[in-house]
């Protein structure tokens, strides 16, 4: 017998009002900047911390926070009140990023970036509170805003932090984190009170994970299929600044941060992106996701100037994010009492590709240059595309879930 003890659901109310979902969104966007931060200023951190070796490990340690965030810290949402969480995980934003900001060595940043990681993944915290509050008629309009408040924070982090490094150094950037999480942690007041799902110990909640994963195939479809094209994305944006400071291109940490309102087609496919997976279906969503990454790397690696960096971008961003949103429509749908849980494995199987992208990146960048970067970003946007095409051979995965 399954020890998991559900409680009754909530009654379903009118959902929140726009106030609360705007707040939710500016949590969420701001939760997730974190995370990106480091990526335009790499070149300028690098030049920092000369001869250090921990410095190019800083973007794949960051997301590996990260994922460990959220597979320790994410699940407790099932468990214990969603805002305590929140608000604690805000603060632990803001203590890191001042680490961050006086590190006196490389590793001591490395192992900020590692817990600034690791409290960002409270933006985890705020997607599923934004699907439990909503009635079920609006929940993909809910969620759907909130994620496009977490998408501008992904973008605009980037054009943020390379003004401010071009500017003032990346150091500025890292005190400038810390007003801004603690911005995050004050909309936990407008938060209202949502009881936890489950009642069970830490561990058994850990460990009910794993039968997550072995009961619910399209979870795990879902999981690595999102990973895949996470790491062609990440690939892309860890090594665009240092790409970009290279001849003959020779541009700074200010224009790779542009490059972020540039991938504002992320934000763009959101609603469309959903409205299409209503009408459609999840699969051909998915599946246009991925060809678009791939689209954009073939770009990217045969056309080696801005002018093949923007387009690349633009439809990069657009293939991720479109697919994100299509299997976030299905994830949701699958164990309403346990969605925190359900989005830490989604989100860890993401994430983990993520990590893997900026490490292969790296590497490949030492090795090849530009030209070993585009051949790994091919490699991985193809497996996402037969991903697509094994699932659409077994049946579309991607329908509405239980």
């Amino acid at each position: 017998m399954d020890p998991i003890l559900e409680s009754s659901p909530a009654p379903e109310s009118a959902g929140p009002g726009r106030g609360l979902i705007f707040a939710m969104a500016c949590a969420a966007g701001i939760a997730v900047a974190n995370i990106y931060y480091n990526q335009p200023m790499l070149g300028v951190i690098t030049r920092s911390f000369r001869g250090g070796m921990a410095t190019p490990m800083i973007p794949t340690v960051t997301q590996l926070g990260f994922a460990s965030g959220l597979l320790l810290l994410v699940p407790l949402g099932d468990l214990i009140e969603r805002r305590w969480l929140i608000m604690i995980q805000f603060l632990l934003l803001a203590v890191t990023s001042a680490v961050a900001a006086l590190a006196p060595s490389d590793w001591v940043l490395l192992g900020a970036s590692c817990l600034i990681g690791v409290g960002a993944s409270v933006a985890q915290q705020v997607v599923p509170l934004a699907a439990s509050l909503a009635a079920p008629s609006r929940r993909g309009a809910v969620v759907g805003s909130v994620m496009s408040g977490l998408f501008m924070g992904i973008l605009l982090s980037r054009t943020l932090a390379g003004f401010v490094a071009a500017h003032w150094g990346w150091r500025a950037m890292y005190w400038l984190g810390v007003p801004m999480a603690l911005v995050g942690a004050s909309t936990t007041r407008w938060l209202p009170r949502n009881p936890p799902a489950v009642s069970m110990g830490y561990g058994s909640l850990l460990r009910s994970l794993l039968d997550l994963w072995r009961e619910e195939p399209k979870l795990r479809r879902a999981a690595c299929t999102q990973g895949l094209l996470f790491a062609a994305f990440s690939a892309f944006w860890t090594i665009l600044a240092l790409h970009l400071e290279q001849p003959p291109l020779s541009r700074g940490a200010d224009i790779a941060g542009l490059f972020g309102i540039i991938g504002a087609t992320g934000v763009m496919a959101a609603p469309f992106a959903g409205r299409l997976a209503d009408r459609r279906g999840h699969g051909p969503v998915v599946m246009m996701g991925a060809a678009f990454a791939l689209l954009a790397w073939l770009v990217l690696a045969g056309w080696n100037s801005l002018a093949g960096l923007v387009v690349g971008v633009i439809l990069l961003d657009f293939g991720v994010q479109s697919a994100l949103i299509a299997h976030q429509h299905l994830v949701y749908g699958l164990k309403p009492e346990a969605r925190n849980r359900i989005n830490t494995i989604f989100m860890v199987g993401m994430f983990i590709g993520g990590s893997v992208g900026s490490s292969g990146a790296m590497l490949a960048w030492k090795k090849a240059g530009w030209r070993g970067v585009g051949g790994f970003g091919l490699l991985v946007s193809l497996l996402a595309v037969l991903a697509g095409v094994r699932k659409s051979s077994k049946g579309n995965p991607v329908t509405t879930g239980h």
